[in-house]
C-alpha cells in the first residue's frame, strides 16, 4: 500500500518491453524489490541516484551494479516514470 506522501511507480511500456529482453530476471527482480521502495520514499537523492546534465536534466539514473535505471519524476503527481534500464557500457550512448 503506497501511503499518500510517497511516489508511485509506473513502468513505461518502452522499459517493460526492454526490461524483459534485456536484462537478466535477477536484477529486475532487485529493481522492484529493493529499489522501488527507495524510489518511492525519495526519488531526488541517494548514495546511487544522479540527476543527468545538459538537455538531460529532467532525467536520473540510479546505479544498480552495471546496469543503470532511468527514470524521471512528476513532482505534482508524485510519479515516478521509469524509462529505461542499460548496462552501463551502453547507457549513455
Amino acid at each position: 500500500m503506497v501511503s499518500s506522501d510517497e511516489f508511485r511507480i509506473s513502468e513505461t511500456l518502452t522499459f517493460q518491453k526492454k526490461a524483459a529482453s534485456r536484462i537478466h530476471k535477477q536484477y529486475y527482480s532487485r529493481i522492484k524489490d529493493n529499489i522501488y521502495p527507495v524510489l518511492r520514499n525519495n526519488p531526488f537523492f541517494g548514495p546511487n541516484i544522479k540527476r543527468l546534465k545538459g538537455e538531460l536534466s529532467s532525467i536520473y539514473r540510479y546505479r544498480i551494479g552495471d546496469y543503470r535505471l532511468f527514470y524521471t519524476i512528476d513532482s505534482e503527481m508524485k510519479i515516478v516514470f521509469i524509462l529505461d534500464v542499460a548496462h552501463r557500457k551502453d547507457a549513455y550512448r
